[in-house]
């Protein structure tokens, strides 16, 4: 798989679990050998949910390193 790919499969991943669950994936609903792959993937949780279009992006303020809503 290219990286492109890894990517795509990590996202439909959490979609898909969205759908089933009607909620926000969350870690505990993947086994840890496919949470670690998606993480991988896509970077932290939160991050990952973002890549997934589950969850909207918090904007970064470079003044406080922290990200706001």
């Amino acid at each position: 798989m290219t990286p492109e790919e890894k990517k795509l499969w990590a996202i439909d991943l959490l979609i898909k679990k969205e759908k089933e669950v009607g909620r926000l994936p969350k870690k505990d609903d993947f086994d840890e050998v496919t949470r670690s792959r998606i993480k991988a993937f896509l970077g932290p949780w939160p991050r990952a949910l973002e890549a997934a279009g589950l969850k909207q992006a918090k904007i970064f303020d470079p003044k406080t390193k922290k990200r706001n809503k």
